[in-house]
């Protein structure tokens, strides 16, 4: 069998229990809901929204699908002021001047330099536009944190995620030729447009139950030991009992875990546990509540 071939097939996923074995060969263990939220992208070629809070995986799900599919990951990391320019395309505009100059000896019409200094060697090509004019297999384009742009670049988003198409006023429509696998993650710190929302599936992940997170660091953190990763996860999962500002989501546990880990300790106890708390307290304000709440008590 020749390479090219061996490698289709490894990016072919049938079923959803197919995926779900990929992912988490590739250390990434999923429900079968969003598994199957992820197989139909890949069928359906619709983009797909994912909600949770922070720490429990969404952006890890682009980077994975990527890794599956063989294929490129293209990331716009949304934020507040979030325009074209960043996110779509800019020309040039030092090498466009240059080139001005080089013409002005030149007989060339003016609708001629036009035509020239718009041309594709002038375009300087952002996440967006990167993943359209892709030309050798479909990519996957992760949207980070779309909530934190505002409604302005929402609406621009439109046309991508209907028509997998993008506008460029000195070149005209530039439309796909694979088309992205689209993966678009939201914290909630606003709610999004439901013109966005009706072009989406949308899957919500919630934070993980004890027996599935004791299998997420088994996957990420496969030489912890049994009573360690009992431990932390136990722990994680009472201070996320507690009003905190931002609870501990997944990342959080891990790294908890890789701290002990790294610390030379084969269990945790309240001094180990005062000395890394950030690793899962975020703010001051949460480190008091959790001292308040008594360390020892949650580890008991």
């Amino acid at each position: 069998m020749m390479a090219s071939q061996a490698r289709s097939e490894d990016r072919e996923i049938n079923d959803v229990d197919t995926l779900i074995q990929r992912f988490e060969h590739l250390g990434y263990v999923t429900d079968r809901g969003l598994a199957t939220a992820v197989y139909l992208v890949t069928k359906l070629q619709k983009p797909l929204l994912i909600e949770g809070h922070a720490g429990v995986g969404k952006t890890e799900v682009a980077k994975v699908l990527a890794a599956m599919l063989q294929t490129r990951l293209i990331r716009l990391q949304c934020y507040e002021g979030l325009d074209v320019n960043s996110a779509v395309y800019e020309w040039n505009y030092q090498k466009q001047l240059l080139a001005i100059k080089i013409e002005e000896k030149t007989d060339q019409t003016v609708e001629e330099k036009e035509k020239h200094i718009f041309g594709k060697e002038f375009l300087l090509e952002r996440p967006l536009l990167q993943s359209i004019l892709a030309d050798d297999a479909s990519p996957v384009l992760l949207i980070d944190e779309i909530d934190r742009a505002d409604d302005a670049f929402e609406a621009f988003l439109l046309e991508l995620l209907s028509d997998f198409q993008i506008t460029v006023p000195e070149l005209g429509t530039i439309k796909a030729k694979y088309v992205p696998y689209v993966i678009l993650t939201s914290n909630r710190t606003r709610e999004l447009s439901d013109a966005l929302r009706r072009r989406c599936f949308y899957h919500w992940i919630d934070y993980p139950s004890f027996e599935k997170e004791m299998k997420i660091v088994r996957a990420r953190l496969p030489v912890i030991e049994e009573e360690l990763e009992v431990q932390v996860v136990r722990f994680v999962h009472a201070v996320r009992q507690l009003d905190l500002t931002k609870p501990p989501g997944v990342t959080e546990t891990l790294d908890c875990a890789q701290a002990a880990m790294s610390l030379g300790k084969h269990r945790l106890d309240v001094k180990l546990v005062e000395e890394t708390l950030g690793c899962v307290a975020k703010s001051q304000e949460d480190v008091a509540k959790l001292k308040a709440a008594g360390i020892e008590k949650m580890l008991s």
